[in-house]
């Protein structure tokens, strides 16, 4: 008897893998310098003080029992804190919903705002994650270019002009991945005006706001208009493996990502999410804890670009990050970053073509590096074999 296969869904047609994530496997071996994975030092995350807050934590047996779907209670109200802060307004808890991570909180949005054939504004390069999210979704997606100052509203507006209609519009306002630049102050607070004219979402991402090496990141976009949802998370300053990431947006908006996330996984972790609220009030901890991780990252953001325009001088040209994890760099000349990367494999540096990014430009000249997992010395010897791997 012959056996008739079930199909799979059909949106998953125009899914891929994440070629950084398909790169990360290829670079485990030791003697490889990797500028490739978006990854936090794993030296820098306070695995004492975790365990110290799991050891209280563990005291309660509730901490071991399912939490409420939007988060544990505790936290909801130390987030809401945090955000009332930084967006300059009074964020009710009932507009805080914990999520697995920060992604969660993007592929439950999705869900929720778009139908299939919606339109979604992202910047280009876009950050991948988002990318493979909204092609899930079925969305039709339209490219924003970055400059210096973040997304090019100038043609968002162009869109908007001729007749463009989107569902949301992505950013990834602070210290982006992978452009590496910041969205301009003036520039938030027109993406918000367009949003209220034009009946517009707007998603501002932010998991790298808090890493900011000389000064702090301008007013969130958030500030400017209750159309934009906030996603940010604990990975970045913490932890990836606690896994607590949130959403701040309207009510009515986080209820309906409640009846999605009740479906998907009933609630997240109670006991890493009280971890994390004892974490974010030891304030003075906090503070010079995180403090600390700004300190490492600036100094080897700069060693970086110093090794990089030291080598190559004008046959390339980087950001120089204010924050965040990453650097992307053009070649000048006819360097083919995909062509080239076997070359650099071979000579012990990875980093990410930038055609994995590229939404229309095919970045065929581009690569993004993150400094973050690399002292100074080892950086510098990256770039020397990345020069080595061109000849």
């Amino acid at each position: 008897m012959s056996l008739t296969i079930p199909a799979l869904a059909g949106k998953l047609a125009g899914l891929q893998s994440s070629a950084i994530r398909d790169l990360l496997k290829l670079t485990a071996r030791e003697d490889i310098i990797s500028l490739a994975g978006g990854l936090p030092d794993a030296a820098l995350m306070p695995r004492e003080r975790i365990a110290r807050a799991a050891e209280t934590a563990l005291c309660d047996p509730a901490v071991l029992q399912y939490t409420e779907s939007s988060g544990w209670p505790a936290l909801r109200e130390v987030i809401a804190a945090r955000e009332s802060a930084a967006i300059g307004r009074s964020v009710p808890v009932g507009e805080v919903f914990i999520t697995h991570g920060s992604q969660q909180a993007l592929s439950l949005l999705a869900e929720v705002l778009l139908d299939p054939g919606a339109l979604v504004i992202v910047e280009d390069p876009a950050y991948v994650g988002a990318l493979q999210v909204f092609r899930a979704a079925g969305a039709r997606i339209v490219a924003v270019p970055l400059d210096s100052d973040g997304m090019r509203l100038d043609i968002l507006e162009d869109l908007l002009a001729a007749g463009e209609r989107p569902a949301l519009v992505h950013t990834v306002s602070n210290f982006h991945n992978p452009g590496g630049v910041t969205l301009a102050p003036e520039r938030r607070r027109r993406l918000a005006e367009l949003a209220e004219a034009h009946g517009f979402w707007v998603i501002e991402d932010d998991p790298y706001g808090e890493l900011w090496f000389d000064r702090p990141a301008p007013a969130p976009v958030a500030s400017y208009s209750p159309q934009v949802i906030r996603l940010s998370s604990v990975s970045k300053i913490l932890s990836p493996a606690l896994r607590v990431g949130w959403m701040i947006a309207p009510e009515r908006v986080s209820r309906a990502v409640e009846l999605l996330k009740q479906g998907a996984d009933l609630c997240g972790s109670s006991l890493t999410q009280q971890i994390t609220t004892d974490l974010l009030t030891d304030t003075t901890w906090l503070a010079a804890h995180v403090d600390a991780i700004r300190t490492t990252y600036g100094t080897r953001a700069r060693a970086l670009t110093t090794a990089l325009r030291t080598t190559f001088a004008d046959r390339l040209h980087c950001t120089d990050p204010t924050g965040g994890m990453f650097i992307w760099a053009e070649f000048t000349d006819t360097t083919d970053t995909t062509a080239l990367l076997p070359a650099a494999l071979d000579a012990g540096v990875a980093y990410v073509p930038g055609g994995a990014f590229a939404v229309t430009n095919t970045a065929d000249n581009s690569l993004r590096l993150c400094f973050t997992t690399s002292d100074e010395a080892t950086l510098t010897a990256a770039v020397d074999r990345l020069s080595s791997a061109i000849g």
